[in-house]
């Protein structure tokens, strides 16, 4: 019987267009609703994007002590990655523009490129990202049509395999270090290669231990949530 006031450490499978905070406010809420308590800690250990789904890890109680090492550990992603054109924010949240022909790129120039990739390395975020620039969020400033400044920041990218590639689009799995945009290595993997690129899907799959196989669906949310332990 899971006990979310002492803590727990649940793992949710985010869909598509839903944000990492409308689940954790959908658990509080329903946690409140069960308990009768207004104050429950609730957080997420990562965020993920919108347009990203997969594994989203929710910490209660004292166990919201234990996000900051569990977000450090390494992650692990699937998705697309589309050639031929680049987006503003390296992602479908912005409309593809900039397209190249990119028939003439070999399977064997895209395995090499990838492996090029694997290393510590200076990443530079995407515009239209969580990131504070003085105050206030890169993204908020990026959607009035200004130009945040980003700074880079040391990442590791720990394995890039190429799963499959159905040109213009490129399967792959990606392990890689906290802090890492897969959006901005989609984005540089399009520049190497010469004829842009963006993520058209992601999906986070493993956090350290923890798998999204093990995730609860947000709808099962509710029903888990009312198996609480009253204190």
């Amino acid at each position: 019987m899971p006990d979310f006031i002492s803590g727990e450490v649940i793992l949710v499978d985010k869909p598509l267009k839903w944000t990492s905070f409308d689940v954790v406010k959908k658990l509080k809420f329903q946690l409140q609703k069960s308990t009768g308590m207004k104050k429950i800690k609730v957080g997420h250990a990562g965020t993920l994007d919108p347009l990203a789904s997969g594994l989203l890890i929710i910490c209660t109680g004292k166990k919201t002590k234990t996000i900051e090492s569990i977000q450090s550990q390494k992650k692990e992603y699937t998705g697309i990655i589309q050639l031929g054109a680049t987006t503003p924010s390296y992602d479908l949240e912005t409309l593809p523009e900039n397209f190249k022909e990119y028939s003439q790129i070999k399977e064997n120039e895209i395995n090499i490129t990838a492996q090029k990739m694997v290393g510590t390395q200076e990443q530079l975020p995407p515009i239209f990202s969580a990131k504070k620039i003085d105050g206030k969020r890169a993204y908020d400033l990026a959607r009035k049509g200004e130009t945040p400044k980003m700074r880079s920041k040391e990442i590791s990218i720990y394995s890039f395999e190429i799963e499959k590639i159905i040109l213009p689009e490129i399967y792959f799995r990606i392990e890689c270090s906290k802090g890492t945009y897969i959006r901005s290595i989609a984005n540089d993997f399009g520049k190497k290669l010469g004829v842009g690129a963006y993520l058209k899907e992601l999906k986070r799959t493993r956090i350290g231990g923890y798998q999204v196989s093990n995730a609860l669906k947000v709808e099962e949310l509710s029903a888990f949530a009312e198996t609480h332990t009253v204190l």
